[in-house]
């Protein structure tokens, strides 16, 4: 059998989450990464259907912050994608409400048009979704089919239909989710530990030069006082060498990334009265990512305005209006980014860089996990009071948390499973 040296990369356009994980595969993906929802040949009612999901979990996610009823609408839609407790252990095999939505869906035609287009030339076949691993074995998909695992812990939804019968073969993102996997009932043959994929751009190779080199750099930065260095200097300088300690002085610089809904822009408007006198002072610098939401960037910019800070040097929106080049974008700003302050969402797999993740409040049950899973790693931080962000922060970089927490994320979440999915993949065909 001839080994394939591309593969087929499928994801859907929404949010941000699963077109993140696929994005790091562009170089491996023939034709470019395909967005199930919005390929070429897609019809107009296929489209519809899924412009119907995507435009009703945007809306909930940022209705959620209306008084009362807000939060008891988001309750209902969460309830459909909630995830059982963990414990006790025992199979969980009977599909669930999101799951059968989902499924009718496919029955009703969506992603055959896709099926049968691939099918001219069936290379292996990598989805960042659980809807084209659906429609992938429902309209006889004739290679084979990979699934990326794009959070912590996971809803039945991510299993197949029929798990028993099935030969996708599953890249899980932490051992947790290898669990769950086979409680949901997929086979463990079927199962590979992974992690969740990482941009080479911020790794440099296996080696992992570029990692460890912006690493370096970010530790010295938050440990100004040197607590950090005093216990782990030895252990760190083993793995990236020694710290710079003329960088401990820089300013240290945070990215706060909203979700793809733009639900959580209004922290900004909480935290930056209290970290304007250190930007002022050169003690900080901010990029507020507003992704590829123009009225988020444009929330953004007179929110600046207001504050006076709209042509502050330590100040910058990152936007693009288009997501492969937000992607691009916002992977560089992360090679200097200290701290990176969102919703436990797919970047809370970002630690794998050595970033401490200074986590805003949960949306959704796929969040409340992934929140857990960084606790659980040490590299997780709950943001406290806003309004006070200047002075809490600044309480931790001092005594070395930040810090720590950059280093257990890097030590604790793997940082290698784009190379380790693309050799897979290569290998098995």
């Amino acid at each position: 059998m001839i080994k394939p040296d591309k593969f087929y990369v499928v994801a859907v356009d929404m949010g941000y989450g699963h077109q993140r994980a696929a994005f790091p595969f562009t170089q491996m993906a023939e034709g470019g990464i395909i967005d199930a929802n919005n390929y070429h040949g897609i019809s107009e009612d296929e489209k519809k259907l899924w412009s119907q999901q995507s435009g009703l979990y945007d809306f909930v996610s940022y209705f959620k912050k209306i008084p009362i009823l807000g939060p008891a609408i988001f309750g209902v839609m969460d309830k459909f994608q909630d995830i059982d407790e963990f414990y006790p252990k025992r199979k969980l095999l009977h599909s669930t409400a999101q799951q059968q939505f989902f499924f009718g869906i496919v029955k009703r035609g969506v992603g055959k048009a896709l099926i049968n287009q691939l099918n001219k030339n069936p290379l292996p076949l990598l989805s960042a979704f659980f809807v084209p691993v659906y429609f992938s074995e429902y309209y006889g998909y004739k290679g084979q089919v990979y699934c990326l695992i794009c959070d912590a812990d996971i809803s039945r939804s991510w299993a197949p239909i029929n798990p028993t019968k099935s030969s996708t073969i599953y890249f899980a993102s932490t051992e947790r989710a290898r669990q769950r996997l086979m409680m949901y009932g997929v086979k463990d043959k079927n199962i590979i530990v992974t992690g969740f994929p990482l941009p080479k751009e911020n790794i440099g190779g296996e080696d992992k030069p570029i990692l460890k080199a912006d690493l370096s750099k970010r530790l010295a930065r938050l440990d100004p006082t040197g607590t950090f260095r005093k216990t782990f200097g030895s252990f760190v300088a083993s793995d990236i060498g020694l710290l710079d300690h003329t960088k401990s002085t820089a300013p240290v610089t945070i990215t706060f990334a909203v979700g793809g809904a733009g639900a959580q822009r209004e922290l900004a408007e909480e935290f930056l009265p209290s970290l304007k006198p250190l930007l002022k002072d050169n003690k900080l610098k901010l990029n507020l990512v507003a992704g590829s939401r123009l009225e988020v960037k444009e929330y953004f910019s007179e929110l600046l305005k207001t504050t006076g800070l709209n042509h502050h040097k330590n100040v910058q929106i990152i936007y693009h209006s288009k997501k492969a080049d937000y992607f691009k974008i916002f992977n560089r700003t992360i090679r200097t980014t200290d701290i990176l302050m969102t919703k436990p969402s797919e970047l809370s797999f970002y630690a794998g860089l050595g970033l401490p993740i200074l986590m805003a409040p949960i949306v959704g049950a796929q969040e409340r996990e992934n929140r857990s899973w960084l606790f659980s790693i040490g590299a997780g931080l709950d943001a406290e009071n806003p309004k006070y962000m200047g002075e809490w922060l600044m309480d931790w970089l001092n005594d070395g948390r930040l810090a720590r927490a950059a280093w257990q994320g890097y030590l604790e979440a793997e940082n290698l499973a784009t190379y380790k999915i693309e050799k897979i993949i290569c290998q098995r065909g």
